[in-house]
């Protein structure tokens, strides 16, 4: 069994810091691609950012590119989204995913390519 588990979000105010982490189990802890999507009310999930576990390749959303950073945590098979300058537009759940795949860079960025979910995580920022 899989399973991912996000840690709690946040409220925060333009231009703070959040920091979100995820821990894999299961099936998910040897996943070769983890990423982050969001989803704000009425809208798609959008990518935010993966790493790959071979190589590790870090691709973001042109969006968070600057602000974000994604990084792996083996000791604790973790996967953390570093989130700065935080700008009310970033205001989601957030959802950590994995792939038993190593994903080329052009497919990185589809949900469809991730089957393991974490339950999601409320991030608000206000201006």
């Amino acid at each position: 069994q899989a399973q991912l588990v996000e840690s709690a979000g946040g409220w925060v105010q333009t231009g703070g810091s959040l920091r979100l982490s995820c821990a894999a189990s299961g099936r998910a802890s040897s996943s070769g691609t983890l990423g982050w999507f969001r989803q704000a009310p009425g809208k798609e999930h959008e990518f935010v950012a993966a790493i790959r576990r071979g190589d590790g390749k870090k691709v973001y959303a042109d969006s968070v590119k600057g602000r974000f950073t994604i990084f792996r945590d083996n000791a604790k098979n973790e996967v953390v989204l570093q989130m700065n300058s935080l700008k009310p537009e970033d205001t989601a759940v957030y959802y950590c995913t994995a792939s038993g795949a190593t994903h080329i860079l052009s497919s990185i960025r589809r949900k469809e390519m991730y089957e393991y979910w974490g339950q999601g995580t409320q991030v608000t920022v206000s201006s």
